[in-house]
């Protein structure tokens, strides 16, 4: 069932997935821990292009996956 969660999600663009979820370039490098120097560089490309160790710690991140670790929800 996971497939279909990812379908639409693969084809659009970091910067998109980004603004959707509210997080600046800065605020997005501080949750991976990376520079952002990096997001800002990968910025206009879609998430199936983003490179495998960088894509395997953002998606999850822009997927909302964050917002179930909220203790009061």
């Amino acid at each position: 069932m996971f497939f279909f969660r990812n379908l639409g999600i693969n084809n659009k663009t970091i910067k998109e997935l980004r603004k959707n979820q509210g997080f600046t370039a800065k605020e997005l490098a501080i949750k991976l821990k990376v520079d952002s120097k990096v997001i800002k560089m990968i910025d206009n490309k879609k998430l199936k292009d983003v490179p495998e160790p960088l894509k395997t710690k953002i998606s999850p991140v822009l997927r909302g996956d964050i917002l179930n670790k909220i203790p009061w929800l």
